[in-house]
């Protein structure tokens, strides 16, 4: 699954003030009422002053770094289910439950393919953690209930997200004379 979003914006986008070098910026992964799915990045400070729209798909801090000039700006603009994973599980992320069923989703995933091995879980068995094969990070990820009402929420959420439209109306039922 490939995701083409812009890079992360240079200013707020609640105060429009430029960010700089070390800055905390939030960014949101959404779908606007037109239904086109954005990026919003503003200042943590100024968090409390976003009103997201309807549908948030996910939610991160990061601390912002001036792009170099000889960084390809094409290459950040894949946005993985790999590196989504990575960012949405960071430790240093704070735990956002509304990003739990998708990264939920994301280690089931990278699991089968492979890029992601399960560890056993945290002490107290409320998180699954996971080793990144490539990087040897641990990532701990809350224990869910993978049943069908689970997958049916996520692939709405995806299908949305990947550009996919899905049905929001039950097929009518066959009239019986």
């Amino acid at each position: 699954m490939e995701l083409t979003l812009h890079p992360v914006a240079t200013q707020c986008f609640v105060s429009n003030r430029a960010f700089a070098e070390c800055d905390r910026v939030v960014s949101y992964l959404v779908r606007e009422a037109s239904g086109e799915i954005t990026r919003r990045d503003l200042l943590e400070a100024a968090d409390g002053k976003f009103l997201p729209p309807a549908f948030v798909f996910c939610r991160w801090v990061v601390e912002f770094k001036h792009r170099k000039a000889e960084e390809n700006p094409d290459r950040t603009l894949k946005l993985t289910a790999e590196n989504l994973f990575l960012t949405l599980a960071d430790p240093v992320n704070e735990p956002n439950t509304a990003n739990t069923p998708l990264l939920q989703f994301l280690a089931l995933m990278l699991e089968r393919k492979k890029l992601i091995k399960p560890r056993g879980f945290t002490e107290d068995g409320l998180r699954q953690i996971y080793e990144h094969m490539k990087s040897h990070q641990l990532y701990e990820v809350p224990v869910g209930t993978l049943d069908e009402t689970f997958f049916r929420n996520i692939q709405a959420h995806l299908g949305v997200l990947v550009g996919q439209r899905v049905a929001t109306e039950a097929a009518p039922a066959n009239a019986t004379a």
